[in-house]
């Protein structure tokens, strides 16, 4: 049975918190009802059966980076993390997953490659079970209603753009107003220029008597107090 992998952008962000734990992150692996560049459509229901067989053997899918190098090395192979969590939704297929050895080189590199944008695509490796062909030249070359799941890598070349990275850093993270700027427009979703307008504004506000800010850090955090209202 051959084994089929199906490409969506990534869509992660990275968990909140005091007590969220480095590399934790989450997004979307599949969307439902869009066709990705190799003609295939995903539609609700289609992880259903795997999902359920994936939690009664106790495990997950193994999450791995650029397929595992297609086999190049056995090292290759190791999975980079693991999906702690895997539903789906209205939207598709919901992940939740936490990188492992973030105290080792290449597992800061991934993150950073995460976090900067350069990794920015999800792919599944599956076999299908139930397929629709097209008919017609509009429709999608396959319709996937069943499929078994295996693995969702984190790869460079997504096929579908659909989905695209949120959330890249945690506002925990931000002890810069640079990092602020960062923050607003890669979680908060606005343009370079109006993260400026934003920063630029923050600074100049003045303090009443109960709000003194005196230095820097408690700038940005009044700045963490306005945008978590986004």
């Amino acid at each position: 049975m051959k084994l089929d992998r199906y490409a969506c952008g990534l869509q992660v962000k990275f968990a909140d918190g005091d007590q969220a734990k480095a590399g934790a992150f989450s997004g979307y692996g599949a969307v439902f009802g869009n066709v990705d560049s190799g003609g295939d459509m995903l539609v609700k229901g289609a992880f259903k059966e795997t999902l359920r067989e994936w939690k009664r053997r106790g495990s997950a899918p193994k999450m791995l980076l650029q397929h595992g190098g297609w086999g190049a090395s056995v090292e290759d192979g190791i999975p980079v993390g693991k999906w702690t969590e895997m539903r789906e939704d209205d939207t598709g297929l919901y992940v939740e997953g936490e990188l492992f050895a973030m105290d080792t080189q290449k597992g800061k590199y991934i993150y950073e490659g995460l976090k900067s944008g350069a990794l920015d695509g999800l792919s599944m490796g599956y076999i299908a079970r139930d397929v629709a062909y097209g008919k017609k030249p509009e429709d999608p070359r396959r319709t996937l209603k069943k499929v078994d799941l295996f693995e969702v890598s984190i790869v460079t070349f997504p096929m579908n753009t659909e989905a695209r990275i949120g959330a890249v850093k945690s506002i925990e993270e931000i002890s810069t107003l640079s990092d602020a700027e960062a923050w607003l427009r890669d979680a908060a979703g606005l343009t370079r220029a109006q993260a400026l307008a934003f920063v630029s504004r923050v600074k100049s506000l003045r303090p009443s008597d109960s709000e003194r800010p005196t230095d820097a850090e408690e700038l940005v955090r009044e700045l963490r107090r306005r945008v978590s209202s986004f």
